[in-house]
């Protein structure tokens, strides 16, 4: 990690070498001007002459500094925002929102809103010739800065719509963009299915639906570069045109010498130029969007974990009055449930009835609402992460497995895995009858491994085996040949020191269970053995009518 030392130094360090470089080049003209009268008065040009290289010297020196600044800085900021998005993205969770908006907002998002510091540093120097231009001006004689007052009036009009203008079209530009990404990301996972329907061209036109709108803004942003580009060409040059013109005949009076005249000519051209401003506040308008993008994903509230570990206990989970939401509909309403510890509990109910959720409120994966949710008496939030992580395990329908090796994958999240404790997870789950078999064993490279979905499955259930309290399954079984899940389900529903909380779709599944928790549209609407809730004709339907 990059300290935050060197990225506040090296921003100082781009803030003094630009200031000098202003600097030198605002008293350049002047030191020059005076040179040159000092030669045609046939006086000794000396001080003046050496003033004007050391002038010279400063810029030759600074200037490439202030690049190399210029470079460092962004690159620390965007590094480090980068890091915060992604800490912030993946202590959200499933609440981060779609892995190809998030990507666009670590990729995009956070390279722009890095070059804020550097953008404003060089947007209020860029102003510094421009202002010191007209000051000195009116030093030489108040008279060449009289048409130029009328044209700074119009420049900072112009600058401030160039910047209202760019910063919309930029952030709808990346909206656009993310909203690719996102479709993109969607069909890259679904990729063996698209080629298998043959919807490879349908799929290309709805991942491409919106480029009309990304090209409508990037059109837009260089329409607006090229508005602003076109206002300054005009407006450049008439002004040092009233300059060299007012200039002329105060030395043709004798009110200005011909070295005043040469600095005239030169801070006209300076002050004229809103070339560098227009690039200057082009770049605070990007980091502004930018700065937008990373602050709406950095805003969302990440779950906060308590100082307390849970106590010895048998796993009791317990759900006071909860109520939970998703997208601001209530999918969970009033749920209060005991679930005994050290028993398998079985969770059904007709799709969108709440299972996942009441899965993911005990395993603390989201938090309700409303009301509690407590592990051995603990409520979740109080509890520390070091502690849920660790007593409690989730296995889900379609894991995503993270890792360099197939048993680094199995082994996360454990703080110090040993080969035989993830050999026992691997047995269990009933992978080792493959894992075993790779090349390398549980060595072999993840990215080498091709696995079906029921092989992903049981390396996701050996993954979540280590829970010490609670096992929770999210239909993690649904992929499995009825054999093998036969056997894991042995293991699941017989004796055990922990409670096993399992998402059943399957009458099979539910009648392995101690008891069933049955869900109906978000609330409990029986907790009992699956033999004595069968005689309901409702309960049957869950299950298509299949026998227990």
């Amino acid at each position: 990690m990059v300290p935050a030392r060197p990225r506040r130094s090296t921003l100082a360090l781009l803030a003094v070498t630009a200031g000098l470089c202003a600097v030198a080049e605002l008293a350049l003209p002047l030191a020059i001007g005076r040179t040159v009268d000092e030669v045609v008065a046939h006086r000794g040009a000396g001080p003046w002459l050496v003033a004007s290289v050391l002038l010279v010297a400063v810029l030759v020196v600074a200037d490439p500094v202030r690049d190399l600044a210029a470079g460092l800085a962004p690159a620390y900021r965007t590094a480090e925002l980068r890091r915060r998005v992604v800490r912030h993205a993946l202590s959200l969770g499933g609440r981060a929102g779609s892995p190809g908006d998030v990507v666009s907002r670590v990729m995009t998002g956070a390279a722009d809103a890095g070059q804020g510091g550097v953008a404003v540093v060089l947007a209020v120097v860029s102003t510094v010739p421009v202002v010191g231009a007209v000051a000195a001006l009116a030093y030489l004689d108040w008279r060449l800065v009289t048409g130029y007052l009328a044209g700074a009036v119009v420049i900072t009009a112009l600058l401030r719509r160039h910047v209202r203008d760019t910063s919309g079209t930029v952030l709808r530009y990346q909206r656009a963009q993310a909203e690719i990404a996102d479709r993109l990301s969607e069909a890259l996972a679904g990729s063996r299915t698209i080629a298998a329907a043959a919807t490879v061209p349908a799929e290309v036109r709805r991942c491409l639906r919106p480029l009309p709108e990304l090209s409508a803004a990037g059109v837009r942003t260089w329409h607006v570069l090229a508005r602003s580009a076109g206002q300054g060409a005009l407006t450049g040059p008439l002004l040092q045109l009233s300059v060299v013109a007012i200039g002329g005949w105060l030395l043709a009076a004798g009110r200005l010498t011909p070295g005043d005249l040469l600095a005239a000519v030169q801070y006209g051209a300076l002050g004229a130029g809103i070339g560098g401003l227009v690039a200057g506040f082009s770049r605070v308008a990007r980091a502004r969007a930018g700065s937008r993008r990373v602050a709406e994903i950095l805003s969302r509230p990440v779950p906060r974990y308590g100082p307390r570990p849970l106590p010895p206990g048998p796993g009791t989970l317990t759900f006071e009055g909860v109520t939970a939401r998703v997208a601001g509909e209530p999918v969970l309403r009033d749920v209060c449930l005991t679930v005994p510890g050290g028993r398998p509990v079985a969770v059904v109910g007709r799709s969108g009835s709440g299972k996942s959720l009441l899965a993911a409120l005990a395993a603390r994966l989201t938090d309700p609402d409303e009301g509690r949710v407590r592990l051995d008496g603990v409520p979740l939030t109080e509890v520390t992460a070091e502690s849920l992580r660790r007593e409690i395990g989730v296995a889900f329908e379609r894991p995503v497995l993270v890792g360099a090796t197939v048993g680094a994958a199995v082994a996360l999240g454990q703080e110090r895995p040993q080969p035989a404790t993830v050999g026992a997870a691997l047995r269990a789950a009933r992978a080792d009858t493959f894992v075993f078999r790779l090349p390398q064993g549980m060595r072999t490279p993840l990215a080498e491994t091709p696995l079906s979905g029921g092989e992903a499955q049981r390396l996701g259930l050996a993954r979540a085996w280590h829970a010490r309290r609670l096992l929770v399954l999210d239909d993690a079984t649904s992929s499995l040949d009825t054999a093998t899940e036969a056997e894991i389900l042995r293991l699941l529903t017989g004796r055990s020191r922990r409670t096993h909380l399992i998402v059943a779709h399957r009458a099979g599944t539910a009648a392995r269970c101690a008891s069933v928790v049955w869900l109906d549209e978000g609330r409990i609407r029986a907790v009992a053995p699956h033999r004595q809730l069968w005689h309901d004709l409702d309960y049957r339907a869950v299950f298509g009518g299949a026998a227990p």
